[in-house]
């Protein structure tokens, strides 16, 4: 009797305890909902996006527009034909390079080509996968690199008609001093490597600055 008493009450208690409730977004701890909350607002927004491959697309077009209209109008290279918007400063006379920026590395077209597709995976990995692209100033001097690239790619690929890159840009001070010619695609790397470089040294300075003071309090 005793004993089957004692079986009814442990009964009883095991009813009466509560059942565990499942984990969910309301019910975990305020630590975890931090960090959920925190890996969705690290995605790149769709702004970031459109500013990168906007700039990279219409850069890319507008230098390989650019080559074909002046090599249309002045021809090939070895024609001696210029176009000057400063006499004898300025101006536009087209040639070919089969080396990388403003002439360097002639003969390594191949080896550049292998170069460029691997620099605009790594752009692409470090802006949306490494999510770099939250900084809209590096978006935009990459932006501005890509498009580079795949207007020289294009070029150094031959699907114009030659494996080399078409260069029409002319700077010169006498005929001592004559500048590389060069194109709008060797342009967006310049200035997107410029950008890169004021970013270096004076934004990206100035945020963990301040982003050091933020988690000391001061």
């Amino acid at each position: 009797m005793v004993r089957a008493l004692n079986v009814d009450i442990e009964s009883k208690s095991r009813d009466s305890m509560p059942s565990p409730t499942p984990t969910t977004a309301s019910t975990a701890p305020p630590s975890e909902t931090k960090n959920h909350v925190d890996s969705q607002s690290s995605a790149v927004p769709l702004s970031r996006y459109v500013l990168f491959f906007g700039l990279s697309i219409l850069g890319c077009g507008f230098d390989l527009w650019s080559k074909a209209a002046v090599f249309a109008w002045l021809g090939q290279p070895g024609q001696n034909k210029y176009f000057w918007f400063i006499e004898p400063y300025v101006g536009f006379q087209t040639s070919l390079n089969k080396g990388a920026l403003f002439g360097l590395g002639q003969g390594y077209t191949p080896v550049f080509a292998v170069f460029s597709v691997v620099a605009a995976i790594g752009i692409l990995y470090w802006l949306f996968v490494a999510k770099a692209a939250h900084d809209w100033l590096l978006t935009t001097a990459l932006g501005l690199i890509t498009g580079g690239i795949f207007g020289n790619l294009y070029d150094r690929l031959g699907i114009w008609g030659e494996a080399a890159v078409r260069d029409f840009i002319l700077f010169r001070y006498n005929d001592q001093y004559v500048w590389p010619n060069f194109n709008v695609a060797d342009s967006l790397l310049v200035v997107g490597a410029g950008l890169m470089l004021w970013h270096s040294f004076f934004i990206a300075p100035k945020a963990a600055s301040e982003s050091d003071a933020a988690a000391t309090g001061h």
